[in-house]
């Protein structure tokens, strides 16, 4: 058996879990805390509910709501001062990636100095970050468990992918009582997400037994799921699901990467300012489609978790892009690019920065700037 790592937070999840917030901070040594959310999970009053349990345990905090969706570099660099300025030992960070990706740039630039961009390759973190806790509010991201932070590059309009085990949170709250606040649609965006995350850690070159044990759970479960969201199931055993699926995806793609799609997502969301979801529905059957060759038997393994009748590699292989088709037609998500209003124009500046997302490196087969480019026309 070959030797791997696997790294992971302290998980904390369940029902009512976000009233942990508190006595996990305490017990980090915290002492004055840099709240980092949006005004959406304000306005849902999970917010107020933290801040409350942080109080009931002594601490005192500094909040910064300033957080975008899809992170800008100048926020972060005012975050950093706002935390700097008020002598913060800690972060906490409530909400879906935004403000949880946000809050580990700030962590990052704290503690290590510098701009962003010095920090675009892979475990190019030296010296360590102060302790963070990350509440998800969502069914998405991954990254309260993760090892990723992505942040725009403002003035060039690019994602920036940050990688390093100094960026996973020291503690992860699953709470799935907060997904209650979630509109259908932005469950179905976050759910996809899911998807994709799981699907990609599982064909990673890189992947292991036990990133493939959570990916493949992730899958089967936000395939079953999402279909119960948009009939309009809301109960709590849904949202169970989502957010137990949503771990697993995090898990997976945190140790094994991501490929082609994500790579992709991440530049046209950022430049369209756009639900990354929305992005991975429409790209994923094309980039499995070039994948493909690369790993018949896993892709075959996916259509099977997503609920189709495989007989064999051959047969599954062939099932899978379909089954991704079906599944996102039922979820009535765009399946063109042009319909998510990108101009084709910018294919060449999208190809630019794409060829530069480190999450290319663990795509299950080799790609270059004609393929992205070929995989974004045939998208479109």
């Amino acid at each position: 058996m070959n030797v791997f790592k696997f790294v992971s937070p302290e998980i904390i999840f369940g029902p009512g879990t976000l009233s942990e917030c508190g006595l996990s901070a305490s017990q980090l040594g915290a002492r004055r805390i840099f709240v980092v959310t949006d005004k959406g999970v304000q306005a849902s009053g999970w917010l107020q509910q933290a801040l409350e349990n942080l109080s009931d345990n002594g601490l005192e905090y500094v909040v910064w709501k300033d957080v975008s969706p899809n992170p800008k570099d100048y926020e972060i660099y005012t975050g950093t001062h706002k935390y700097i300025a008020n002598g913060c030992d800690s972060l906490l960070a409530i909400g879906g990636g935004s403000p949880i990706d946000a809050a580990k740039a700030v962590a990052l630039l704290v503690s290590n100095g510098g701009e962003l961009s010095d920090y675009e390759e892979i475990d190019s973190i030296r010296r360590p970050l102060p302790p963070m806790i990350a509440i998800t509010s969502t069914a998405g991201s991954g990254s309260e468990v993760s090892q990723f932070s992505i942040i725009l590059n403002a003035p060039e309009k690019r994602k920036m992918t940050l990688v390093s085990k100094s960026l996973i949170p020291y503690i992860s709250i699953h709470d799935p009582e907060l997904l209650a606040t979630l509109d259908t649609k932005v469950m179905i965006y976050s759910g996809v997400h899911v998807l994709t995350h799981a699907i990609e850690a599982y064909v990673s070159r890189v992947a292991t037994p036990l990133s493939d044990l959570n990916a493949l759970n992730a899958i089967k479960l936000v395939a079953d799921t999402l279909r119960l969201v948009k009939n309009g199931s809301r109960s709590k055993e849904v949202h169970g699901c989502l957010a137990m699926a949503n771990l697993h995806a995090g898990l997976a793609f945190s140790n094994a990467i991501l490929g082609a799609v994500h790579a992709m997502t991440h530049q046209i969301s950022g430049w369209l300012d756009i639900p990354a979801g929305v992005v991975d529905a429409v790209l994923l059957p094309h980039v499995v489609e070039f994948n493909l060759p690369a790993n018949q038997l896993k892709y075959a393994r996916v259509a099977e978790a997503m609920g189709e009748k495989v007989t064999s590699v051959d047969d599954g292989a062939k099932k899978v892009i379909g089954a991704f088709k079906n599944l996102f037609a039922e979820l009535e998500l765009p399946d063109k690019l042009s319909q998510l209003g990108i101009n084709s124009k910018l294919y060449p500046i999208l190809a630019q920065n794409i060829i530069r997302d480190v999450c290319l490196v663990t795509n299950p087969r080799k790609i270059q700037m004609n393929n992205i480019t070929e995989i974004l026309r045939r998208a479109y």
